[in-house]
């Protein structure tokens, strides 16, 4: 489709912010979404075609007046990216109650609300896409994460069966099961418990570059890609949590083990 309006959440780093500015130099015009104004100041000084919108996903009325004023400054939103995500670690037991529930409003809630704000206007219109990015960490699970597998879990099922309910409605809804990327989010996994698994992925540079997996978004827009598993080690790993799924938890953990 045509997409003069695009809104990423979470768009001031990351794969937010790459695919933001890849938008941006297709003449795009993208609304990037987030809480770190320093960081929004940095990525709207990049092009002339982001326009920073400070905002918290989690509350629905924040982002819902946020989503009005893009509306009205940019005109109908086209395309919603959801890449808004927090990744604090620790082990559940030991866990401060209100950070798991922050994990689960930003990542599955921040879905949820962005998607809601934009969905019935591009029904009336019947077009508009929705990429919404969930994990493999959904259905890969692993100790010290609990709290953000919990909510990528949570992602994943509404968008599979949002994109069900969304059929025939000319709205593309594409679900993003990304692996382990080189982002923030993994300083953020360093900084709290850091998960052996994690260091050691880091140590070893075994995560995805975020350049492939937002080619990988590019290409499977084009297709009208539903679900979208980028990299053959990310489709190996959720095809042994279908088919044998003890066996994961025991590579899981052994990669875990001290």
């Amino acid at each position: 489709m045509n997409v003069r309006v695009a809104v990423v959440t979470g768009g001031a780093s990351g794969m937010g912010r790459l695919f933001a500015l890849r938008m941006a130099a297709q003449g795009i015009q993208v609304a990037v979404v987030d809480r770190d104004r320093e960081a929004l100041a940095a990525v709207s000084s990049e092009s002339s075609n982001v326009h920073p919108v400070p905002c918290d996903v989690s509350s629905s009325d924040e982002l819902g007046t946020a989503f009005t004023e893009i509306g009205s400054k940019l005109g109908a939103i086209d395309r919603l990216v959801t890449c808004a995500a927090i990744m604090p670690t620790s082990k559940l037991a030991e866990q401060e109650m209100l950070e798991i529930q922050r994990v689960m409003a930003v990542n599955y809630g921040g879905t949820v609300n962005a998607v809601q704000a934009v969905l019935p206007a591009m029904t009336r219109r019947r077009t508009g896409e929705l990429i919404i990015f969930g994990s493999t960490g959904g259905s890969v699970l692993v100790p010290d994460c609990g709290a953000y597998c919990a909510s990528k879990a949570a992602t994943n099922v509404y968008s599979e069966v949002l994109l069900e309910e969304t059929r025939g409605s000319g709205v593309h809804v594409m679900l993003v099961c990304a692996p382990l990327v080189d982002t923030p989010l993994l300083q953020q996994a360093v900084a709290t418990s850091n998960p052996r698994i994690i260091s050691d992925s880091i140590a070893k540079s075994r995560f995805a570059d975020p350049n492939f997996i937002i080619d990988e978004v590019e290409k499977a827009l084009i297709k009208r890609t539903e679900i979208l598993i980028p990299g053959a080690e990310a489709k190996a790993v959720m095809w042994l949590r279908r088919m044998s799924p003890r066996l994961l938890w025991k590579i899981v953990l052994s990669a875990n083990r001290e």
